[in-house]
């Protein structure tokens, strides 16, 4: 009888919470999270609110970290649905959900992207390594004796004579965005690793070697421009000389007036980005609350659409906006483990 009475009070809490969300009078889907997932889930919200499925989703761009922060708040109307990730979720992250009470998190990876670094197509041709990216942001760098020392590059020149003799200047996502943490471990680490001395730096003293690649620096050559991309794109229209950095989907809308950079001799275009050949290639994410699910609207309705052949498939909507298509094995796991609503663990994250 006791586990009875336990079970029916768990029903009524539930019922309770759902009563409680629905009396607050949300019936709307509200979504935060990565700038550069933005331009996908709003694609599928529109679509979403033109097939009738409820009312059109609000989606706000708040940065992967942001939306993380807001997403793993608590449970609840006040509380968003659903958040984008342009970098899967850390477990601190998974750890902080739950200690909020966020306990049934569905992983959405809805496809692919590719971090690239942009100018304007009025720009001086350029094809860059990896190494000569970390060269040109990290905060401090190999000096001649082989140590540590401030970044003293001023122009690309300054770090290989046949690179263009101006000034380095890129533009970039700030620290709360997943495309920060890519550009850290998609390239400045990777950067790093193709330089001997950084590479017995890493043997000899490996948190000295991870803080080298973390730290970007401050002296104006890495401008941090917000978490919206298309400012980025519009900087770069303006100063030739300028190097932007955003996901693929932002160079694909906008080729009329950029041209991606090469990087270790490989283009950054959809067919490298699929293949895996291009270094910047990365996942994309939706995590949504399975407790929200049947309380506020429309939720379920809202996944089966993303994970839709219509939107995810390489001849989708969502891959004419920029997005990767997942291998089409993959993305029916993906679809199935959504329509089952199964939630995500902390080891799928280890």
């Amino acid at each position: 009888m006791k586990i009875k009475a336990l079970f029916g009070a768990s029903v009524a809490v539930l019922a309770l919470t759902g009563v409680a969300m629905a009396q607050a009078g949300r019936d709307q889907i509200r979504i935060v999270g990565s700038s550069t997932v933005y331009p996908f889930t709003t694609a599928v919200a529109e679509q979403f609110g033109k097939s009738g499925g409820g009312k059109t989703p609000v989606v706000e761009s708040t940065g992967t970290g942001g939306g993380m922060k807001l997403f793993c708040a608590g449970v609840g109307p006040t509380h968003p649905d659903l958040t984008n990730a342009s970098r899967r979720m850390k477990i601190g992250e998974f750890e902080d959900c739950q200690k909020n009470g966020v306990k049934d998190i569905i992983e959405i990876n809805i496809g692919i992207d590719g971090l690239t670094i942009a100018q304007s197509k009025a720009g001086p041709a350029i094809k860059l390594t990896l190494a000569q990216v970390f060269l040109a942001l990290a905060e401090q760098v190999p000096g001649p004796d082989g140590k540590l020392i401030p970044n003293p590059y001023k122009n690309w020149s300054d770090i290989d004579k046949s690179l263009p003799n101006i000034k380095i200047e890129v533009l970039g996502p700030p620290p709360t965005s997943g495309t920060r943490d890519s550009l850290h471990e998609l390239f400045l680490e990777v950067g790093a690793e193709q330089i001997p001395a950084m590479k017995e730096l890493k043997k000899a003293d490996p948190k000295a070697f991870e803080k080298a690649w973390k730290s970007i620096r401050k002296d104006g050559a890495y401008v941090e421009a917000g978490e919206n991309d298309n400012v980025i794109v519009q900087k770069l229209e303006a100063n030739k000389n300028a190097f932007g950095v955003f996901g693929f989907s932002f160079l694909e809308e906008n080729l009329s007036k950029l041209k991606g950079v090469a990087l270790d001799g490989v283009e950054p275009e959809y067919d490298n980005i699929a293949a895996g050949k291009y270094k910047g290639s990365r996942r994309m994410y939706v995590y949504a609350k399975k407790a929200h699910i049947g309380v506020i609207p429309g939720i379920d309705k809202f996944m089966a659409e993303y994970v839709s052949d219509k939107a995810m498939s390489k001849d989708g909507y969502l891959a004419r906006k920029g997005l990767v298509a997942l291998p089409k094995v993959e993305a029916e796991k993906v679809a199935a483990n959504v329509k089952a609503q199964t939630p995500m663990q902390a080891s799928d994250l280890k």
